[in-house]
């Protein structure tokens, strides 16, 4: 004689057209909330994105997790984490529910006309503050029913959990999670104040560095910069000793300004100072040229109309931007 079978959670709710509708509505509900909690870190801020109290969020979290039959989180009166199931479901819910928004969004943008909604943009704190932030004025007046929030930070971008929307990041990518349309060419190049070249020389070659001051820059990381040069098709990478060390990059401008001593650093910050004389350049036959400045945004197949718009315009206006010296300091050393 056969045993019958135990039906699931989710089998017993949907035995009619009500109950069907009923499991629907506490699934919609619940997969949203976990969501929000797991994106968020905790079930308050979770209700604060949702717009609803975190009572409402904890019962939502509680029917999916009853209608599964699985434990989603571990809570604690500290913490919220995610359980080994909930990690998986998130992975594969996360992405419907990024494609649903999009559709809402995309479907709202048609209706309403113009691009509108806003924008998270990040990038890193140099680029962001000399070439970004100078263009959002224009790109406003082009587009005055889109607003932007424009956040430097020099650290990895987390695009899900900050929800970002585009991000600045200079080097190379190697992301592959992300869409990297290269802007420009990112050129570093080595430089001095006169003052320093009359009072102490350039160096000839990347082995006289160790006899120099150099001013060096500290990555978000910690890691202390390490200069990059091409010699004979070959990368290499140098850590010379720095006689000072900031983890501002304006700051170590400045501080090769003021005569210090030399530094390598972004094309887009030197550009001026070396047409304007203020600043000389050192070996830039061994400059490095695989680096870039990107714009990258997450692999979705059609972008909501804002993001479409601000990524052509800065595109198309920081291409248009004079960055770019190597070329020209190039001609005249040969």
């Amino acid at each position: 004689m056969s045993t019958p079978s135990t039906a699931s959670p989710v089998t017993t709710q949907s035995s009619g057209p009500d109950s069907l509708a009923d499991s629907f509505a506490t699934s919609y509900a619940g997969v949203m909330a976990f969501i929000a909690v797991a994106a968020e870190g905790n079930f308050a801020k979770a209700g604060d994105r949702l717009g609803i109290g975190r009572s409402a969020v904890s019962r939502s979290v509680q029917k999916l997790e009853d209608q599964l039959g699985i434990r989603l989180f571990v809570r604690t009166t500290r913490s919220t984490s995610l359980t080994a199931e909930g990690k998986r479901f998130y992975e594969q819910c996360h992405p419907g529910v990024e494609r649903i928004i999009q559709a809402l969004d995309d479907m709202r943008e048609l209706r309403e006309g113009p691009p509108t909604g806003q924008l998270r943009v990040c990038s890193t704190v140099g680029f962001g503050r000399k070439v970004v932030a100078p263009l959002l004025k224009e790109f406003r007046e082009i587009n005055p029913n889109i607003s932007v929030e424009l956040l430097l930070d020099d650290g990895p971008t987390d695009f899900t959990t900050d929800r970002v929307d585009v991000s600045f990041r200079n080097g190379r990518m190697e992301d592959s999670q992300v869409i990297a349309k290269k802007v420009i060419p990112m050129q570093m190049m080595l430089c001095a104040s006169p003052g320093y070249a009359a009072a102490h020389g350039l160096p000839s070659s990347v082995d006289e560095l160790e006899a120099h001051r150099c001013v060096n820059f500290r990555l978000s990381s910690g890691r202390v910069y390490e200069w990059e040069f091409k010699e004979s098709g070959h990368l290499r990478k140098v850590a010379p000793p720095a006689m000072l060390t900031f983890n501002d990059a304006d700051l170590v401008l400045q501080s090769v300004l003021d005569g210090h001593g030399i530094a390598q650093m972004a094309g887009y910050q030197v550009c001026d100072h070396l047409r304007a004389g203020r600043l000389v350049a050192c070996l830039p036959q061994h400059a490095p040229d695989d680096r870039g400045h990107y714009l990258c945004f997450l692999s979705r197949q059609h972008l909501p109309a804002r993001m479409r718009v601000f990524i052509d315009y800065m595109t198309e206006r920081i291409r248009a931007l004079d960055l770019q010296i190597l070329d020209s300091l190039l001609l005249k050393q040969a």
